[in-house]
């Protein structure tokens, strides 16, 4: 049971999830369903994001009392490196616009989703919150984390300035129903369920994976991230962003097993090591958060099993995205 005071209840309010249709966006409405909360959405053919005139004739129309924004243009570690202007600018004038615009409108609390990129490639492990800036970025997403530390700075300079209650959680690396499983855009743990999932369907006795499969990471099941960003938005009002994540690790190779062995596929990794690895670890200290009295309730196999189940129960029939059928 959580240890902090019900500040700012959800239940009533007028609520935009901006991003509504990524993974992240469509777990924060799922969880949004149970507050009893009016649940405002639009979608890019009506309104572009990146327009400012856009987004504040909209909000001036809508008038949204609370703000998740989960909008972003986002991939892996290819799509980072071969769209570095679309990830840098389409994120930094997102934000700015929905931030900006927030203000202008009398937005009551908003709430930024970053991510656990924006800490230094090689910080300290695990990451707590005041490590921001305090080295060099991984050069493999550093466009999508100069982005996201500006969405951070937005929010304090606003809430300096203006007094608005602005904050931003800073989750660990995500996975779920929703995500992105082409393999040429789409983050590890979608592209390993897409891989071993064609592996077990073709009958391939062979997956070949990028890297040396020794970097560590964490995985957060994305419908505990939208109960942890709920959480936050009724219960923490601080400059300081909070991380959220489960605090434990796993390798690359140990995740592609798990996977394999929750898709039921019983063949071998071949890791190609001339392709990067990306930050050899990220583990993020979730102590602020927890100590507010949440913590993340699946585990690793379980959530993978979901979210495996999902991949499956979605897939158009005979195909697979990013995958020749």
């Amino acid at each position: 049971m959580s240890t902090e005071p019900l500040l700012f209840p959800l239940r009533g309010k007028r609520v935009w999830v901006a991003g509504h249709r990524g993974m992240a966006g469509s777990a924060i409405v799922r969880r949004l369903r149970k507050e009893g909360c009016d649940v405002l959405t639009v979608g890019r053919d009506v309104m572009d994001l990146r327009r400012q005139a856009d987004v504040e004739a909209w909000m001036a129309e809508t008038r949204p009392e609370v703000i998740f924004l989960a909008a972003a243009t986002v991939g892996g570690i290819h799509a980072n490196s071969t769209r570095p202007a679309e990830f840098l600018y389409d994120n930094l004038v997102i934000e700015t616009n929905i931030v900006h615009s927030a203000y202008r409108c009398g937005v009551k609390k908003l709430v930024l989703l970053g991510s656990s990129c924006i800490y230094p490639r090689l910080a300290p492990q695990p990451m707590s919150e005041d490590l921001l800036l305090t080295g060099p970025l991984e050069p493999t997403n550093e466009w999508y984390a100069v982005a996201k530390i500006a969405g951070i700075k937005l929010c304090q300079a606003y809430r300096r300035q203006y007094g608005c209650d602005f904050i931003a959680a800073m989750p660990t690396n995500l996975y779920g129903p929703g995500d992105n499983f082409d393999l040429q855009q789409g983050h590890v743990a979608a592209a390993l369920i897409a891989k071993i999932h064609q592996a077990k369907r073709t009958g391939a006795e062979t997956v070949e994976l990028w890297g040396t499969g020794a970097p560590l990471r964490e995985f957060l099941f994305v419908d505990d991230l939208a109960d942890a960003l709920v959480f936050l938005a009724e219960r923490y009002s601080g400059e300081e962003h909070v991380n959220v994540g489960t605090g434990i690790e796993t390798s690359i190779r140990g995740l592609a097993e798990l996977i394999a062995e929750v898709a039921g596929w019983s063949g071998h990794f071949r890791f190609d090591s001339s392709k990067p690895d990306g930050s050899p670890r990220k583990l993020m200290d979730n102590s602020r958060i927890a100590a507010m009295g949440w913590t993340a309730p699946t585990n690793l196999r379980d959530g993978f099993a979901q979210a495996y189940r999902w991949y499956v129960d979605n897939l158009p029939a005979g195909t697979l995205r990013g995958i020749a059928s």
